[in-house]
């Protein structure tokens, strides 16, 4: 391969990670701007495409759409049923209001009383498996209100 079709082929790649929407990083984690990112993303799916559609998207994630490294979107409704989960789809259906951490946090109430009084923010940090390292990690999500009573998460490990 010549310089020049290294370049192109570099150039190429580059671009369709960046139309694709997926980031480019060194990291194996995300961080809290890229998990605010993939939020907003997923918001703006939701209106476009519709709840459904959307959280479709977020669980299968075609492409890799909504799933990078750690990163990626999970749906409840305000009465603690999950609507989309990125990383275990067997909770889709389940309600998990009541779920808590080994510290005894009761985290998806507590993100779903922050976004029914914030609209948006940041909750944490909580204890939760890592689905790359599939041990307890501390966690923080930053959630917006989805479609209707519902929020939509990306959470974001915490560095040790």
């Amino acid at each position: 391969m010549n310089k020049f079709s290294l370049f192109t082929f570099s150039a190429s790649a580059l671009l369709l990670g960046v139309l694709s929407g997926n980031t480019l990083a060194a990291g194996e984690r995300g961080s809290d701007a890229e998990a605010q990112e993939m939020v907003k993303k997923a918001v703006a799916l939701v209106k476009s495409a519709g709840a459904d559609k959307a959280y479709k998207v977020f669980t299968e994630h075609p492409e890799g759409a909504f799933k990078d490294r750690d990163l990626y979107v999970f749906a409840y409704d305000f009465d603690g049923n999950c609507l989309a989960q990125g990383a275990n789809p067997k909770m889709i259906g389940k309600n998990l209001i009541g779920i808590k951490d080994g510290d005894g946090n009761a985290f998806i109430k507590g993100m779903i009383d922050m976004v029914k009084a914030n609209s948006k923010g940041t909750y944490g940090p909580y204890k939760f498996t890592n689905p790359n390292s599939q041990g307890y990690e501390l966690k923080k999500s930053y959630c917006e209100r989805g479609a209707g009573d519902s929020m939509i998460c990306v959470g974001t490990y915490v560095a040790k």
